[in-house]
């Protein structure tokens, strides 16, 4: 027996049959076919007698019958005739398009039954949980030991986070400035052949033992050892300040942009990727193994506008052994640095 909300659908002033069509296609796809079909076949019928009411309508001029009262209440009897029309026997055309459409409609025949083992909710589906297998506790073990490594690892970034963190913005002492950043400068120089004791040594004459270091507005640190400027291709943080400059031998005061950093490793990685990617260095690379040399080529490149910035960086190398106390070794090597 079809459904009271369904049958509304058969008077054109009810919308709930239209909304009851809607459910029934979730449930009954078929006789939701039908109901449409029949309702599309209404719309035709209306279409047609609208057309037949506008040729007749040179016959009814000047009748007083023929007002806009009666053109309603017409247009509403036309609507509901071909509700009625379709409802019924009809034109034949619902049943054309229920044999069409209904080929296409997921789990329908040709015929338009429903297929078997066609799913329409969500209680069709097979709810039963699969065989565990028999490796799943395998599985799980390697899960919990990748976890633990990726613990202990952030564990161990935190401790080296708060190691970095220890570190002062500024030295007391050049003692201090060697232990602390001469372990950073071993690491950070890598393969890349530069004497970590280099590294410092030109760090200590930039910042003056780090007493002096680069600062921001309200003092906030750059880390900035080296003294390497923050050019058009520095994508990081930067701060500005007022610099010595040597223009004609004579020394100016000028404002520039110098690069800023997380911490002193960052530096030291920054100035050996610096002198790497700029072509003006590749000679003074050439000579990493020859510290003196080096400092002499590094100035002559036109890393400093000191014209002594060599022989400076030279000096501070062969200070009262600071290096060598750092290092641990008293060796002498042929170019007249300890080691």
């Amino acid at each position: 027996m079809q459904d009271y909300q369904l049958q509304q659908a058969q008077v054109y002033t009810d919308f709930k049959g239209l909304n009851a069509l809607k459910t029934e296609s979730h449930t009954d796809k078929k006789a939701a076919l039908v109901q449409v079909a029949k309702q599309f076949e209404s719309l035709f019928l209306s279409e047609m007698l609208k057309s037949m009411r506008k040729a007749g309508e040179a016959f009814s001029e000047g009748n007083y019958l023929n007002s806009q009262q009666s053109k309603f209440y017409r247009d509403m009897f036309d609507s509901q005739l071909s509700l009625t029309m379709a409802g019924n026997q009809g034109t034949g055309l619902a049943d054309a398009l229920v044999s069409q459409l209904s080929r296409q409609i997921p789990g329908m025949s040709a015929d338009g039954q429903t297929l078997p083992g066609h799913k329409t909710s969500l209680a069709d589906y097979d709810r039963s949980l699969p065989v565990l297998s028999r490796k799943l506790p395998e599985q799980v073990a390697k899960v919990d030991k990748m976890a633990a490594e990726e613990a202990t690892a952030s564990d161990a970034s935190s401790v080296e986070a708060a190691g970095r963190d220890s570190l002062p913005e500024t030295f007391d002492s050049p003692e201090s400035f060697v232990k602390t950043l001469l372990p950073i400068a071993q690491r950070a120089a890598g393969d890349s052949g530069i004497d970590p004791r280099l590294m410092v040594a030109q760090a200590a004459l930039e910042t003056g033992w780090g007493r002096h270091m680069i600062k921001g507005d309200g003092d906030q640190p750059s880390f900035n050892l080296f003294g390497i400027k923050a050019d058009q291709r520095w994508q990081g943080d930067s701060v500005r300040i007022t610099t010595t400059e040597y223009r004609g031998g004579l020394p100016m005061k000028e404002k520039a942009d110098f690069r800023a950093y997380d911490g002193y490793e960052d530096s030291f990685r920054d100035y050996v990727d610096f002198l790497k990617s700029n072509p003006r260095y590749r000679d003074v690379l050439a000579v990493a193994d020859q510290p003196r040399e080096f400092a002499h080529r590094l100035q002559q490149a036109g890393y400093a506008t000191d014209p002594e910035y060599g022989n400076k960086i030279h000096n501070i190398m062969g200070r009262d052994g600071l290096m060598t106390a750092a290092m641990g070794n008293s060796a002498r090597t042929d170019d007249g640095f300890e080691e």
